[in-house]
């Protein structure tokens, strides 16, 4: 556990640089998910944010497990450097999405919506949201949409090789993403306007890019390791 709790960390880190691209990608859904709240819930808006997200982050959690299964498979063969190049590379990508460098990645969502279509319908069964199941469930459909962020995540997720450390690095992905979700369902507009800022922006997107750079195989992973 000692050994998996540096990754954990960056983990939870990513979520948190993430927070700018989150705010354009989810923040609008948040928004109209409180809507959804019915007026005589309203006392318990907390409540059910948090079974939203709680929900989201446990989706996030399965992908990490089932594709960390695949990953899981080919550990011992080229296939894994390969795996973790490509995780490395989307990274970069996704460093200079947040940067606002380049916007290249958001083609990689494309592939995550034919499976999109087939959930949101799904979502209108639970809205409006009135009880933490409900709650719970319509966050867990939620985090199937596609996103470039969590795309890039769960790939260098199953990259160690490992089914269960993969659903528990998404996990710590997840929670880094909850404060600012939460923040703009709670309608913290000082936070959210701090995230939007283009110097936050840049700097969060470097810390991503040399994240991935950080990921690439090579020697420096072996000094790393040895410190």
């Amino acid at each position: 556990m000692l050994e998996l709790l540096p990754l954990l960390i960056s983990a939870l880190i990513l979520g948190l640089l993430g927070g700018g691209h989150c705010l354009g990608m989810c923040g609008g859904l948040m928004g109209a998910l409180t809507l959804a709240i019915p007026p005589e819930q309203r006392g318990q808006r907390l409540k059910l944010l948090l079974g939203y997200n709680v929900g989201r982050i446990l989706s996030y959690s399965v992908a990490g497990l089932l594709l960390g299964l695949a990953g899981w498979a080919v550990a011992g063969s080229p296939l894994v450097t390969a795996l973790r190049v490509v995780a490395a590379l989307l990274l970069i990508a996704m460093g200079l999405y947040l940067a606002g460098w380049w916007s290249g990645l958001t083609r990689i969502e494309a592939l995550g919506r034919g499976l999109w279509r087939h959930i949101q319908p799904l979502t209108r069964r639970f809205m409006p949201v009135t009880s933490l199941p409900r709650a719970l469930i319509l966050g867990s459909l939620w985090g199937w949409l596609p996103c470039g962020l969590v795309y890039s995540t769960l790939l260098w997720a199953a990259s160690q090789g490992n089914a269960i450390n993969s659903a528990a690095l998404m996990f710590a992905f997840g929670l880094g993403t909850m404060p600012v979700l939460l923040a703009t369902g709670l309608a913290a507009e000082r936070l959210t306007a701090v995230l939007r800022k283009q110097g936050i922006r840049m700097a969060g997107g470097i810390m991503v890019i040399l994240f991935g750079l950080w990921t690439l195989p090579g020697p420096h992973q072996h000094w790393l390791m040895g410190h």
